[in-house]
């Protein structure tokens, strides 16, 4: 018995007397899709990506396949905007979508509705699982991070040595802080023994740290996706990255991305370029620094030279000029005091010179400038002291002056019977003049 149930659209030309229907080519495309379309669909599909491609309307074509076989797929351009990650050949994904046929050649067909890494979700529950129990033992508290160190004496580096990420690192530090040391300890960053790489390379930075003097540790890898960064979410990583002896910086990935790693270490950097320069500060700014440093000791010894030549002033005002021994040991404290500072002046530049080298003792050669002014000064203030003219009328000497104050110096401003008054060490005695002598 014949079934005549087709439309006038997909009904076969003719029948044979065997009872096999001659279909139109249309025709049997359309039924086939018909067929698909009650019997799979909605469908979800597992492979990987080959031959992706993305046109100018926004729709992506590629096949997705298996040591078995593949299917051609397309994905139009509102489900190719929903993707939260750029797909790349080789790549595993599960798709979901509505099987069909495409007529204009004949083919089999899957229309994509949404395309999300294979294991993704199971992976991030894991994440989400072993970060809420790190997070409840304290790993990740902030009272755990350390400061960065304002001048390492090097900077290490945990990665692959073929990661594009250890060289863009290496330039970053070259162009900032081209004086300090780089050493690197290489791991793996990716496949399965990649965890167990860079907790080696982690122990090998922290046994060799007095040798190496590296004061802060860098771990670092590109971006990719979550089963590529798999490894940085190890929870003897974890661990191990929280003992560190020295403060750790990771910059694992794109900005987006996050691990464990980013987690336990003292600092997160968004990119390993940004992990390089959070880690060292420009040249350029120590050196704005250091001008600034010799700017205000070479004030600081010129306002003490200021400060101690008011103090001989005032000094010498107490004395009124007792005589010109005073008045020339003023001077030569006046050339002294230029002589030093034009010594204090030369002193500084060269010290300036040395330190525009930027050398790892920096806070060293600072502290040695400013003692070497406090001697200098202290030398100055001894001089000074030598100039007071109490030590002259400790030594038995004093000075005579009439009732109103003139000093007397010649025994000829002087008369019989005339009131006279001596300064000495210790306070001042009145005399009357009884006599004159020649010497």
């Amino acid at each position: 018995m014949l079934d005549t149930s087709f439309d006038s659209d997909s009904a076969p030309l003719a029948v044979r007397g065997s009872g096999t229907r001659v279909w139109p080519v249309g025709s049997l495309l359309r039924a086939i899709a018909d067929s698909l379309e009650a019997r799979f669909n909605p469908v979800a599909v597992q492979g990987e990506l080959s031959g992706f491609s993305r046109a100018a309307s926004g729709h992506c074509y590629f096949s997705l396949k298996d040591e078995q076989g593949q299917v051609r797929c397309a994905m139009f351009r509102r489900a190719a905007t929903l993707l939260d990650f750029p797909p790349r050949d080789g790549q595993l994904v599960e798709l979901r979508g509505r099987l069909g046929v495409y007529e204009p050649r004949g083919e089999l067909q899957l229309v994509v509705e949404s395309m999300r890494q294979a294991g993704q979700g199971n992976l991030f529950e894991q994440f989400l699982l072993l970060k809420a129990r790190l997070e409840a033992e304290g790993l990740f508290d902030s009272d755990r991070k350390r400061p960065l160190p304002l001048l390492p004496r090097a900077i290490g580096v945990v990665t692959s040595l073929g990661a594009a990420a250890l060289h863009d690192v290496v330039s970053a530090l070259q162009r900032r802080v081209p004086h300090i040391p780089v050493v690197i300890y290489p791991a793996s960053v990716q496949g399965g023994q990649a965890a167990g790489e860079l907790r080696a390379a982690l122990l090998k930075a922290y046994q060799r740290r007095s040798l190496d003097h590296v004061d802060v540790l860098l771990v670092v890898r590109g971006g990719g996706a979550m089963e590529d960064l798999w490894a940085f979410n190890d929870e003897q990583l974890a661990r191990l990255i929280a003992e560190s002896p020295m403060p750790v910086i990771s910059g694992v990935g794109h900005e987006t991305d996050f691990t464990i790693a980013d987690f336990c270490a003292d600092m997160r950097a968004p990119t390993p370029t940004a992990a390089a320069e959070l880690c060292a500060q420009p040249q350029s700014a120590w050196l704005g620094v250091l001008g600034q440093a010799v700017t205000r000791l070479q004030n600081g010894v010129d306002r003490q030279l200021q400060s101690h030549s008011q103090r001989l002033d005032w000094a010498a005002s107490r004395v009124s000029r007792p005589s010109h021994l005073v008045t020339r040991q003023h001077a030569r404290l006046a050339g002294l005091g230029q002589s030093l500072n034009h010594a204090m002046h030369s002193a500084l530049q060269h010290e300036q010179r040395k330190l525009q080298a930027l050398g790892r003792d920096f806070p060293h050669e600072v502290e040695g400038c400013l003692q070497r002014g406090r001697q200098r000064i202290e030398r100055a203030l001894l001089r000074l002291e030598l100039l007071d003219p109490k030590l002259v009328l400790k030594r038995g000497y004093a000075w005579l002056a009439d009732l109103q104050g003139q000093p007397l110096t010649s025994r000829e401003k002087t008369h019989l019977g005339q009131a006279v008054r001596a300064t000495l060490a210790d306070g001042e005695v009145d005399l009357t003049v009884s006599a004159r002598r020649l010497i």
